[in-house]
């Protein structure tokens, strides 16, 4: 079998990329500092006493989709993330299916992390006494500003970008941690709210919203092409990001359920911290950190997976250029810039109130990760055994995951019905099928050749006299 001269994914910086630059890369897409601090109230709000274990159940169902994930991550590094990976088991319609959903989950996300960073921003001011509250220019100038240092981040070379959103993350992080820490040593406030105890189905219903906090923790998968020891080091990632995410909201969680006397709601943090205008301000910085650190490195996950459907050759070619100097997928970021800026900012800049807009793309995005994750499990074992190292272990994994998806996925919808957000979803679906037909029927080579990822070049092996 002869080497290729160059790799299909060529242009991107191979192999540039440590540890820590790639552990960076998932931890912000998840951005767990902001999880913390908003979450596990959303999740008290129905499963009441039982919040601690719908965060444990969460964070076992991350878990054993981040081992899904590994199968593949373990034998080849894409920079298509899961539908690089997918097509590996589910083939051309399953791969373009988990392509759709993962450019929704990834480019609302980043409208979503973009509307958070500039809400706590616009708080950050109005307390500080510089602009009155919810001022809409404000958040509209905040949100643009973010999204075209968020690009610019992207475009610089993969190595700088990734100290960027390691600092950014592990700082938005120590600061949630004292303020978390603070909480605990101060004497609790009393019950802000009851609930009785729902059991079981409380704590069911609990889990909806805690998986939602980790969405985003396989990103590090879309720089499996730059990633010194992808083998390694991406698999490890995953797994690790899921872990430590799960450890973190469970101690936020824990943190705020303390607070309540009794079988109470927890108030969401901000409330407790209501007495102490540093410990606000800290917890504006914090959170708005960690969003922008998300915007940065969900982008980042986002032109990557946009580049790699463009060597598939199943979006403009054009997209799939890279920076001859930076090495990084220029003309995809510069096609996602306008889109990802103009919806929040349109939103907001129309009247609507900051956290309505969060929660609704976040409600969108979450629902483009549920089915990519769904995908690459059902994918998983199917690729193993396709290439005859099928195991015991990813069965029981997918076995186990698939229908606790299924279901989170049809409560997402049954919860969701009724508003926009439906609306949403379906225009996107049914663009997604169009665009499939389209391709199926004019151009079925391209659909054929779907999965393209990092292959071993004659300069791998090869040294020149």
């Amino acid at each position: 079998m002869r080497l290729r001269h160059r790799s299909p994914v060529h242009g991107l910086d191979r192999r540039a990329l440590g540890p820590a630059g790639v552990l960076a890369q998932s931890v912000s897409s998840a951005a767990p500092a902001a999880a913390m601090a908003t979450v596990p109230a959303i999740v008290a709000s129905t499963a009441g006493p039982g919040t601690l274990w719908s965060f444990a159940v969460a964070t076992a169902v991350a878990l054993l989709i981040g081992s899904c994930i590994a199968q593949f991550t373990r034998r080849m590094a894409v920079a298509g993330s899961l539908y690089s990976l997918t097509a590996q088991g589910l083939g051309p319609a399953g791969a373009f299916t988990c392509g759709v959903a993962l450019l929704v989950g990834y480019a609302v996300l980043v409208m979503a992390a973009l509307t958070g960073a500039a809400i706590y921003l616009d708080a950050l001011v109005a307390r500080l006494g510089i602009a009155p509250p919810g001022s809409r220019a404000v958040l509209v100038a905040a949100t643009c500003l973010l999204a075209v240092l968020a690009t610019a981040g992207v475009l610089v070379r993969v190595r700088l970008s990734a100290r960027v959103v390691l600092l950014t993350e592990a700082a938005s992080i120590s600061v949630m941690t004292v303020v978390f820490l603070v909480l605990l040593a101060s004497p609790a406030p009393g019950t802000v709210g009851t609930v009785p105890d729902a059991g079981l189905t409380g704590v069911a219903a609990g889990v909806l919203p805690a998986l939602g906090a980790f969405i985003g923790f396989e990103a590090a998968t879309a720089l499996g092409v730059e990633a010194r020891r992808p083998f390694r080091t991406v698999p490890r990632v995953v797994l690790w990001t899921a872990g430590a995410a799960g450890v973190l909201y469970l101690f936020a969680a824990w943190t705020q359920v303390s607070r309540a006397a009794g079988p109470g709601v927890p108030a969401p943090v901000l409330d407790l911290v209501t007495g102490e205008r540093w410990l606000a301000v800290l917890l504006d910085v914090g959170i708005a950190t960690s969003f922008a650190a998300c915007a940065l490195a969900t982008l980042n996950a986002l032109v990557r997976v946009v580049f790699s459907m463009a060597r598939d050759r199943i979006v403009p070619r054009a997209l799939g250029a890279t920076h001859p100097v930076l090495r990084t997928p220029w003309v995809a970021a510069a096609v996602a810039l306008p889109v990802v800026a103009a919806v929040p900012g349109l939103l907001l800049a129309a009247g609507l109130p900051g956290q309505r807009v969060l929660a609704e793309l976040l409600t969108v995005a979450t629902a483009g990760y549920l089915v990519a994750y769904l995908l690459v499990c059902v994918a998983a074992p199917l690729f193993l055994r396709r290439i005859g190292e099928l195991t015991r272990w990813p069965v029981v994994a997918t076995a186990v995951v698939a229908p606790v998806l299924l279901t989170v996925l049809a409560a997402f919808v049954a919860q969701a019905w009724g508003g926009a957000v439906p609306l949403v979803i379906g225009s996107c679906a049914l663009g997604g099928l169009v665009w499939f037909v389209a391709l199926r029927r004019l151009r079925p080579e391209r659909l054929a050749a779907i999965g393209a990822y990092d292959e071993t070049t004659r300069d791998d092996v090869l040294v020149a006299p």
